[in-house]
């Protein structure tokens, strides 16, 4: 095995990959949000986290394309502020990219079990991850291709969503009941107001494997966040203007329900119609499309963890045949299968996002520092509005982070203590491997 990666990826390809990441979030998990704090309150989170991932993006940008490496904010950090800040920075990356998966992967299950009854949820989620570190290891421009074509069906599916519902809308059923728990519903929601966005930032991962890297990861970069922007919008307006909010959360019997297209169709077609067949079915792809995304994402993640060997060697290395990382990938999926079998994929998401936002945090302040540390650094794209945009951002990620541990002291804990004993165990690694 080498350590080279293969460039083969175009801006078409990136942009793909980019909305793939995260368009699951447009078919499930949102709408519980809206339990938190209304169509109010989550619109009011939805609104600052919009904010928050547009100056984000456009800052993440200039550092993607000014350090195009497969490691991402590792990298950034590590130029920044040296090897620690660099190894905390990764190692959020990982948490983010590795832990969101599993809660795809049993989320894949759930609709592979509604078409299947007898075949419990676990195994289609268990023959998900096979079969997609599968596809990943076979190639990179297999993958994205993969993801390129099933992520167009899965945008489409949300424009025909639109459709179908718009004709319904009402403003009155965004009105009702609109802001039942205050401001504090709005601190509440802002995990699944995120959730619409989170992985995003796995496009710079794919830095070493674009074609003219530069212009590729601007060009896919930019218009996936546009794109996620305007389907976070429809698919918000058009789902609560059916019926209202409570109309898609809450089943007939009264539990609560994480998959709120559905739930709205049900109101303006037939659960035997084609077109509400055709949901479920498209449904599908959009989370295959994320969790297959993230899935390649955290490969390249890990791999240049252990490439700059902060983690074992072996996962540094590429496949001889394939150029790519194999033993990441699987390493990876080991993980993420123990992390399914725990069965607390909403505790898993919320991990998920508190390492998201300690990325984007450092993200914006190694931007800050490398602007001062190395002024004549080449810069293909500079954020504009430089520093409003990456200090908003910097400013709106700090008070979701503090916000969310806040409602979530447990997680916050847990998320904390990962770090530490990481940092840890590297710290006498590295020391170990000095003194010998």
């Amino acid at each position: 095995m080498t350590t080279e990666l293969k460039r083969t990826l175009t801006p078409a390809m990136v942009w793909g990959l980019g909305v793939g990441y995260v368009i699951s979030g447009n078919y499930f998990g949102w709408n519980l949000g809206l339990e938190k704090g209304g169509t109010l309150g989550l619109a009011i989170a939805i609104f600052f986290i919009i904010i928050l991932y547009i100056t984000f993006t456009f800052s993440y940008t200039e550092l993607a394309c000014s350090i195009p490496k497969s490691g991402g904010a590792f990298d950034y950090a590590h130029r920044a502020f040296g090897r620690d800040v660099g190894f905390i920075t990764g190692m959020a990356q990982n948490i983010e990219f590795i832990f969101a998966p599993p809660a795809i992967a049993f989320a894949i299950g759930s609709y592979g079990n509604i078409f299947f009854p007898g075949v419990p949820v676990l195994v289609f989620s268990v023959v998900a991850y096979f079969f997609f570190v599968a596809l990943n290891i076979s190639g990179v421009k297999l993958a994205a291709t993969f993801e390129l074509v099933i992520t167009i069906l899965a945008v489409a599916a949300l424009v025909f969503f639109s459709f179908l519902t718009f004709p319904k809308f009402q403003v009155s059923h965004l009105q009702q009941n609109a802001f039942p728990f205050g401001y504090a519903g709005v601190l509440a929601s802002i995990p699944f107001a995120i959730w619409f966005f989170l992985g995003i930032e796995g496009v710079a991962n794919l830095a070493e494997e674009a074609i003219n890297p530069k212009r590729t990861i601007l060009v896919g970069f930019g218009s996936a966040i546009v794109t996620l922007v305007v389907l976070c919008i429809i698919t918000f307006v058009s789902s609560v203007g059916v019926a209202g909010w409570e109309a898609i959360v809450f089943n007939a019997d009264g539990t609560t329900s994480d998959s709120p297209l559905p739930l709205a169709l049900g109101y303006i077609v037939d659960s035997n119609s084609w077109s509400y067949r055709f949901l479920l079915v498209v449904g599908l792809f959009g989370l295959i499309a994320s969790f297959h995304g993230l899935m390649l994402a955290a490969g390249r993640s890990t791999y240049e963890f252990g490439r700059v060997g902060y983690a074992p060697a072996f996962l540094g290395k590429v496949h001889y045949r394939f150029q790519t990382p194999a033993n990441a990938l699987l390493v990876n999926m080991g993980l993420g299968l123990l992390a399914l079998f725990s069965g607390k994929t909403g505790e898993i998401i919320t991990i998920a996002v508190f390492g998201a936002l300690t990325l984007y945090i450092i993200s914006m302040l190694s931007l800050i520092r490398l602007r001062k540390s190395e002024p004549n650094l080449p810069r293909p794209f500079r954020v504009p509005l430089y520093p409003i945009f990456p200090i908003v951002a910097l400013l709106i990620a700090s008070f979701s982070f503090v916000a969310m541990a806040i409602y979530n002291v447990k997680l916050v804990v847990i998320y904390f203590l990962i770090i530490v004993i990481s940092y840890g165990i590297f710290k006498v690694l590295k020391r170990a491997i000095i003194t010998t």
